[in-house]
């Protein structure tokens, strides 16, 4: 029974270990893949890569001393975003006004459908009830034709006679 027990504590321990889990450097990778450097490259701070760039440097020794710090990853971004403001996070944020980044996209896609769909329902009514019930129903001469002057209706007999095969 405590042999169990301890091949269980050993596989537990091992398991955290293997993930990682509080190690400062997956942190260190995760918030610093979470934030853009900001010196106008528009690539993720840990990746920057253009000769000479005077701010990730910089922006990496700052996330490392307050993980060093003992901050937590929100205090950390709470940080970061204070200083370089809200231009720094590579996503936004979830809450407050950022959620209308989220929201936006989707509901204007759905509103933009919606509107196409009422379109095309409502000219799709407007063509029905406009060509009367002989179309609707297969006839051959829609109800527009009866207000045809008669030249007009000679001249639709001429060329349906000579575009038939």
């Amino acid at each position: 029974m405590f042999r169990r027990g301890l091949q269980a504590a050993v596989l537990g321990v091992v398991t955290l270990v293997m993930m990682g889990a509080g190690d400062v450097d997956s942190r260190y990778e995760h918030l610093g893949h979470q934030m853009i450097c900001t010196c106008s490259c528009g690539q993720i701070m840990l990746e920057c890569n253009h000769l000479g760039c005077p701010v990730s440097p910089a922006m990496s020794a700052e996330l490392k001393d307050q993980l060093a710090s003992g901050a937590n990853d929100q205090a950390t971004l709470d940080w970061f975003a204070a200083k370089y403001g809200a231009i720094v996070f590579a996503s936004p944020m979830r809450g407050g006004f950022d959620n209308v980044a989220w929201i936006m996209p989707i509901g204007v896609f759905l509103l933009a459908t919606l509107g196409t769909g009422l379109v095309v329902w409502m000219w799709k009514r407007r063509s029905l009830r406009l060509a009367g019930p002989m179309s609707v129903y297969g006839g051959d001469v829609p109800s527009s034709a009866a207000n045809m002057s008669a030249d007009a209706a000679a001249l639709r007999d001429r060329i349906r006679k000579e575009t038939e095969y």
